[in-house]
């Protein structure tokens, strides 16, 4: 068995088969490395029968040989590799001898036992280390026989190792931390064309309820070029992740569909499939805003990595910027500097395609609380998932995901009725649908107590062993032991502590959890940070991380389209249902909106008219009633419409962001709360007007219809009513909060009363214009003009030109209403673009 010669910064040993040797910045590695770029435990050299091989430890940064990443390097005569960067890195070459015989002199390492290369120990001696000092190798004998091959080319792929090309071909890229591929296929004297796609009628079947059907074609071109074809799929196909319709592929191409990438290698096609088992990692995020003229920094410098199947709990004061944290790591509001780092593709700049596979559990549940379980998770898969997949093929996923959490018992129960651990469980089943290998969590044990507190962190424990990363954001300390990394952040956004959570109390030198908190508020400027940075958890933990300097300084983060998960007719069809059974489900609230119109009615009749909606027949005893009449009926369909919808997109705001995130359209969520909450106000108003008016004595015939006034006055009312509930939509789309939406609808209804014409004369230039903007006004303009109200009416408002009794100015008072529901509609399309994804706003 021959021996293996290592040189390292001019020091050379001997390596001698039957053993492994590890290689690290670890003090007690046999080769440690001190360099930062170099993970802790980051490599390991052994003689495996067939010859030597280092293999990588999973580390950070990455083990190069040939300038190419890969798990596993062949070792022989003139191999050259590279550790945690591939061009600088610290450099191991490596030389293979004839024959065991030891090198003149002996080997002085081997009998030590370890080598030490560390040309910075001082700094290392400083965080804490205890050390050895180098000793000073023999040198080893020129070679008088040089061997052929393995001259640095990488192991075929193999079971657990990764891929790496022969020496006769440029490398590609790594995809997924240099992971073997999960199958290859020959394209050499095949198929011209390869479709790829869920149904089994594709040439390359991809089991993933996320991909199309008939998702897309790889076709060989002419020339003998390939290129990549999507075929209108749902979820997009996506080039180095970037959408695209059509585009030919090159040598390092990257194609992302559903969680499957592929690559051309020659004549050799290879998919990956993300199982979710990637690592993640942070690098010099820097968020910053502008406050009172003085910016403020949110996110300072923070750097962590984060190892496959790894639960991480964030913890630190309030102020500390772990939301914003939580918001640069999903791409929710990126970093102004830094990178966020998915399996080593750049999450900012691959957004689109990446954000399939990050799940988001806010601190508020994200689900209509009125549905049961399952039939929450139903319409959450209808919109999720792409429209050609079967209603069988979704509720067999329901169930799948019901079972992994333990939820199948509770499948049938209403929302309300659950506990609220369970209720957590619930959103977490929404999230699993379409199995994400990230899973961020924010606060998901506010208001819980102790036990529940557990039982969610012993979930989500049992979430990351099954393969999955789980990020947690909390106040709770309790059950902190279940985690494998703690981030703790200080005040300023800076990192305090990142490691076991096991050894944080020990670290910061306190008891308690209160104690530490208590020393940030008591030492504010205290350099918490500069103290992590200096201590040997730094050195174990972040070091690796933090070295590579971050890719995206000053990113112009593009503006992303959500991928079109389904049709904009399949979505809407799927939100109205699922509006409709969430309002059938209360049955409170239907009864409400039967009474509200009969309430509204009856204080109309109250009122008593003697002359109805006609003349008195004397000139000198107008009828006044009739004025007061139509405003009564005009502020009761205002109040209905509005009160309809002022709440209803605040209280399903957090719903909106996380469905907008994942491909929900806008102007679809938009339209299904129009129909819906329009076809409701549309019969309130009916019923209210028609109770209203139809016990009053009317004209003989309207300016529309000539048998009768009746209907052209409901149908105007009916408008009135559709654009105050739009106008309603407006107001809930604006406040912060559900608590601001009565004030601003007391509001409302004050400034119909004022300004719709009849209690003051708004004829003065100046305000006659700005009343334009009120519905009630052109409301009750039209209704006057069909009962020609100027010269039956108050002699005040004889003169208004808006009440003329021609069918003309009818025409323009609801042309006017219209355009204003017109502009209330577009108005709220456009405000619900604050509350999406920043990266994926549309200019």
């Amino acid at each position: 068995m021959p021996q293996l010669v290592l040189e390292l910064n001019g020091q050379r040993r001997t390596l001698e088969p039957g053993r492994s040797y590890s290689i690290g910045r670890d003090p007690q590695s046999d080769v440690a490395v001190d360099d930062a770029r170099v993970s802790w435990r980051h490599a390991t050299i052994a003689y495996h029968g067939n010859g030597w091989v280092m293999e990588d430890l999973g580390s950070t940064n990455g083990t190069f040989a040939n300038g190419h990443r890969a798990n596993q390097v062949q070792l022989g005569q003139g191999t050259v590799v590279n550790l945690g960067n591939a061009e600088s890195g610290p450099r191991l070459s490596f030389a293979g001898l004839p024959s065991p015989v030891a090198p003149v002199g002996g080997d002085a390492w081997h009998d030590q036992g370890t080598a030490r290369f560390n040309p910075g120990a001082q700094s290392a001696a400083q965080a804490g280390y205890v050390q050895q000092q180098p000793q000073q190798a023999q040198q080893a004998p020129q070679w008088e026989q040089q061997y052929s091959g393995g001259g640095g080319a990488a192991v075929p792929p193999q079971q657990g190792g990764g891929y790496a090309p022969q020496p006769s071909q440029p490398a590609p890229e790594p995809v997924y931390g240099s992971r073997n591929p999960t199958m290859v296929r020959n394209l050499a004297g095949g198929l011209r064309t390869i479709r790829i796609g869920r149904g089994l009628d594709n040439e390359l079947v991809v089991s993933d309820l996320s991909v199309s059907r008939h998702h897309a074609e790889l076709r060989q071109l002419q020339d003998g070029r390939y290129e990549i074809v999507d075929l209108e799929s749902h979820n997009g196909t996506y080039l180095n992740g970037q959408p695209i319709s059509r585009q030919l592929l090159g040598p390092n191409d990257i194609v992302g569909v559903g969680h499957s990438t592929f690559r051309l290698v020659g004549d050799q096609l290879e998919e990956f499939v993300d199982t979710g088992e990637v690592s993640f990692s942070a690098r010099h995020l820097l968020v910053k805003v502008q406050h009172k003229g003085t910016e403020k920094i949110l996110l300072n410098n923070v750097s962590f990595g984060v190892p496959e199947k790894s639960l991480v709990a964030v913890i630190g004061p309030s102020g500390s910027g772990k939301s914003t944290l939580l918001r640069a790591l999903t791409g929710y509001r990126p970093a102004d500097n830094g990178d966020v780092l998915y399996d080593g593709r750049n999450l900012y700049k691959q957004f689109a395609e990446l954000r399939q596979r990050i799940g988001l559990v806010p601190q508020d549940d994200i689900l209509h609380s009125q549905l049961t379980v399952r039939t929450a998770l139903k319409y959450a898969a209808e919109l999720r998932f792409p429209g050609d997949t079967e209603a069988s093929e979704r509720a067999r996923r329901v169930d799948e995901v019901l079972t992994e959490l333990h939820l199948e018992k509770r499948a049938d129960n209403r929302i309300t009725a659950l506990s609220g651990g369970q209720r957590k469980r619930v959103s977490v089943a929404l999230e699993l649908l379409t199995k994400p290998s990230l899973i961020f969590l924010d606060e998901p044990t506010s208001g819980l107590d102790p036990g529940m507190d557990r039982d969610v962190m012993k979930m989500l424990r049992g979430l990351a062993d099954e393969g999955r990363t789980i990020l947690v954001v909390t106040h709770s300390v309790a059950e902190l032991a279940l985690c494998d990394r703690l981030l703790v952040m200080a005040p300023g956004g800076a990192v305090a502590y990142f490691g076991p959570p096991k050894e944080a109390l020990h670290f910061f030198g306190y008891e308690t959890w209160a104690d530490v908190f208590q020393a940030f508020e008591n030492y504010p400027d205290h350099d918490w940070a500069g103290r992590f940075r200096g201590s040997v958890h730094y050195q174990m933990y972040s070091a690796d991380v933090e070295a590579v300097q971050a890719q995206s300084v000053q990113i112009q983060h593009e503006q992303s389209k959500p991928p079109k998960q389904q049709s904009w007719g399949s979505q809407l069809s799927t939100l109205i249902r699922r509006y409709f059974t969430v309002i059938g489900a209360d049955k409170g609230f239907v009864g409400l909106l039967i009474a509200l119109p009969l309430i509204m009615g009856a204080m109309s009749l109250a009122l008593g008219t003697s002359a109805g909606l006609v003349g008195t027949g004397d000139p000198q005893k107008p009828n006044s009633d009739a004025g007061t009449l139509l405003l009564v009926i005009a502020v009761g369909v205002v109040l209905t419409g509005a009160a309809n919808s002022v709440r209803e997109l605040i209280k399903e705001r957090v719903i909106y962001e996380r469905e907008r995130a994942v491909g929900l359209s806008r102007s679809a969520y938009m339209m299904s709360k129009v129909i819906v909450l329009g076809l409701i106000t549309a019969l309130q108003s009916i019923v209210l007007s028609v109770i209203g008016i139809l016990p009053n004595k009317l004209p003989a015939h309207g300016l529309v219809f000539s048998s009768s006034p009746l209907p052209e006055m409901v149908i105007v009312f009916t408008l009135l009513g559709i654009v105050s509930m739009l106008l309603g939509l407006v107001v809930s789309a604006v406040v912060k909060t559900a608590e601001k939406t009565m004030p601003l609808l007391v509001l409302l209804a004050i400034l119909q009363v004022v300004f719709c014409g009849v209690l003051v004369k708004l004829t003065q230039p100046g305000v006659a214009q700005l009343v334009w903007l009120v519905p009630s006004r052109w409301a009750v303009a039209a209704v006057a003009s069909t009962i020609d109200l100027a010269h039956i009416g108050d002699p005040a408002h004889a003169d208004d030109p808006l009440w003329k009794h021609t069918l003309t100015q009818w025409s323009v008072d609801t042309g006017a209403l219209v355009l204003l529901g017109v502009v209330c509609a577009v108005l709220v399309v456009r405000l619900l673009r604050r509350h999406e994804p920043e990266v994926m706003r549309q200019r």
